[in-house]
């Protein structure tokens, strides 16, 4: 089920994508799909959802919310037809801030007091990197994407604390500028990048050893450019340790109903 190609992975609508992640398709998601948007998850009780709410506002960066599905709904506006428990390639299940699970369907742990989170994801502006002339290197490499906890701290808000996430593509010198200008008409899936070059000015000591994610490599005359990431609530949920929180597995997002377009500004 996962020898197909990535030719035919991007010709196919959102929701053939994710009938495909049902019947076991299990991949990072970047590629597929191509021109429309792609969105991280963190699905918490009712109760630890305010604070969600609140850390997204406090950190519209990292954390830029595009939908909300209410306590119990499992589908709606950006998924029509779909099924949030089901429909993205991989899940990953927190106890009290520990992994406890990465299935590919989360219905077994589905309780009607989950609030489910749509996050903007650094994946809707790589078409439009692509047709500038920007490669991506993870897609190049046939890896997922890079990321990396950084020295930076994201606003607390009520009991979630945690660090800034960033994910990491190189992009060849000329180029950084373009890249910047390209990914900052789309604030609603991260935007600008927040750093360019030396990672040890986030605190990342090892740019081989991303937290999340697989290493890149770095061809010579590129540089490393940071945007910040949807994993972010992930590492605060690792950080602060609720009792119960569901997310996306790192690099595999829910592809959306929402053309990248929708997410463009002028």
């Amino acid at each position: 089920m996962n020898n197909v190609s990535d030719s035919d992975l991007s010709r196919l609508t959102p929701q053939e994508a994710r009938r495909r992640f049902r019947e076991g398709l299990l991949r990072p998601t970047s590629g597929i799909s191509a021109g429309y948007a792609q969105a991280n998850l963190i699905i918490v009780p009712r109760e630890l959802a305010f604070d969600v709410l609140l850390f997204a506002q406090l950190n519209p960066k990292p954390c830029p919310v595009l939908g909300v599905l209410d306590a119990g709904e499992t589908t709606g506006e950006l998924l029509k037809d779909g099924d949030i428990r089901t429909d993205l390639p991989q899940y990953v299940v927190y106890e009290n801030g520990q992994e406890i699970a990465r299935p590919t369907d989360v219905t077994e742990y589905w309780r009607d007091d989950l609030v489910t989170f749509i996050v903007g994801c650094s994946f809707t502006f790589e078409d439009a990197l692509l047709n500038n002339g920007i490669r991506m290197a993870h897609n190049d490499q046939g890896v997922n994407v890079p990321m990396y906890r950084t020295n930076r701290r994201c606003a607390s808000a009520g009991s979630l604390s945690g660090p800034l996430v960033v994910s990491m593509r190189p992009v060849p010198a000329s180029q950084v500028a373009d890249a910047v200008r390209i990914t900052s008409r789309y604030p609603a899936v991260h935007g600008a990048p927040v750093h360019v070059g030396n990672p040890e000015g986030l605190g990342i000591e090892d740019i081989n050893q991303p937290d999340f994610g697989d290493p890149v490599r770095l061809e010579p005359g590129h540089i490393p450019v940071f945007w910040a990431c949807g994993v972010t609530p992930q590492a605060a949920v690792m950080e602060s340790r609720p009792p119960f929180a569901i997310s996306h597995a790192p690099g595999h997002m829910l592809i959306t109903d929402a053309k990248d377009s929708d997410y463009q500004v002028p």
